[in-house]
């Protein structure tokens, strides 16, 4: 199975919480062949239909990254995250920052092992202790090309391994919100939905579930479906006790739980068995951490679900993902338009 042309478009955009715009202007392209609204933070919604109920399919499409805080006289950057970051992934790698003209290319740094003190080589690296090189001479010539304020990302272009595998940074969440255009698109290219059908590139869920809430708001959805990842279970060192059976290969994970409309999760996992696709069940006693714990709790409550795609590595430039997942959760989210009903009773 090849990288799908918009997924791959999507995660070569470096675009970090409140830096959306790139990877925004490629989903919005995509969306064309729908009614196209952005709200007041950027949050896009690419809608079909306007028959009830409207259903929308939201996938946050900002990923974490950095933010340049300031330029010292010899020209290396200091910055703070955006996102939640594990210091140590960041240490040697190469980042691009979007500048004053376009990308420049940097790397993180730090004080090489040669030179530490032998305590110092067993503590955890902190994000404060490093810094990041674009190899200018001194604070004037890194400022002819970047900023205090402007984002970074790590640079990890998409590569396919084996297995119908895929390995970039920005998984999380560039396939939420890809899974959210591309199953509007095959509805409506369909049947069409049974009533309406509205994806949405959340923006800010790394900082705060931001972006899902104002769209909600927006697009006032009857029922709403948060499209997020997963811990891949098949992953070294991954508890299945823990967070339940979620390994490549199984498809989306359905959540049921305490935020979750239970109705919802029913109607979802009929769906998933009408169409013979292969699910997982994944259980949360409080919120889920993701865009549906705003989502139900939007306007005077919206009916939630949460569907996620099992994932390795996950906040780091190698995430990896099974295409078939991928594949999987569209074709449960087009299907799922497709069997909406004015008739349903979603009340708790």
């Amino acid at each position: 199975m090849s990288t799908p042309d918009l997924l791959d478009k999507l995660l070569r955009a470096g675009a970090p919480s409140g830096y959306e715009g790139p990877a925004a202007e490629v989903w919005r392209e995509a969306a064309s062949f729908a009614e196209i609204s952005v709200d007041g933070i950027g949050s896009t919604i690419a809608r079909v239909g306007d028959a009830s109920p409207l259903l929308a399919v939201v996938g946050h499409i900002d990923e974490i990254g950095l933010i340049v805080t300031h330029v010292d006289e010899k020209g290396f950057l200091w910055f703070a995250p955006v996102g939640g970051w594990d210091p140590q992934i960041l240490v040697g790698q190469r980042v691009e920052i979007r500048g004053r003209d376009g990308l420049v290319p940097g790397v993180a740094g730090r004080k090489p092992i040669h030179l530490l003190e032998a305590d110092q080589r067993k503590k955890v690296v902190e994000l404060k202790g490093m810094h990041i090189d674009i190899g200018a001479a001194d604070r004037e010539e890194a400022e002819a090309l970047v900023r205090v304020g402007d984002p970074v990302v790590i640079a990890a272009e998409p590569m396919p391994v084996a297995g119908e595998r895929l390995v970039s940074r920005a998984m999380d969440n560039r396939l939420g919100a890809y899974v959210a255009l591309e199953s509007l698109r095959r509805c409506a290219e369909g049947d069409g939905p049974g009533g309406s059908f509205a994806a949405v590139a959340a923006v800010q869920e790394e900082i705060g579930l931001f972006g899902a809430r104002t769209a909600a708001f927006q697009a006032r959805p009857d029922i709403a479906i948060a499209v997020d990842v997963t811990h891949a279970t098949d992953a070294p060192g991954v508890d299945e006790k823990e967070i339940g059976s979620h390994p490549f290969g199984s498809g989306p994970a359905i959540g049921r739980g305490s935020t979750l409309s239970p109705k919802v999760f029913e109607l979802l996992v009929e769906t998933a068995e009408a169409e013979g696709i292969d699910h997982s069940i994944s259980a949360s006693g409080r919120g889920t951490s993701t865009d549906a714990d705003v989502l139900q709790i939007s306007r005077a409550g919206i009916p939630t679900g949460l569907v996620s795609i099992p994932l390795r590595y996950m906040h780091s430039p190698v995430e990896m993902v099974d295409l078939r997942d991928v594949e999987a959760t569209v074709e449960l989210l087009a299907a799922f338009g497709r069997r909406l009903s004015a008739d349903w009773d979603l009340s708790r």
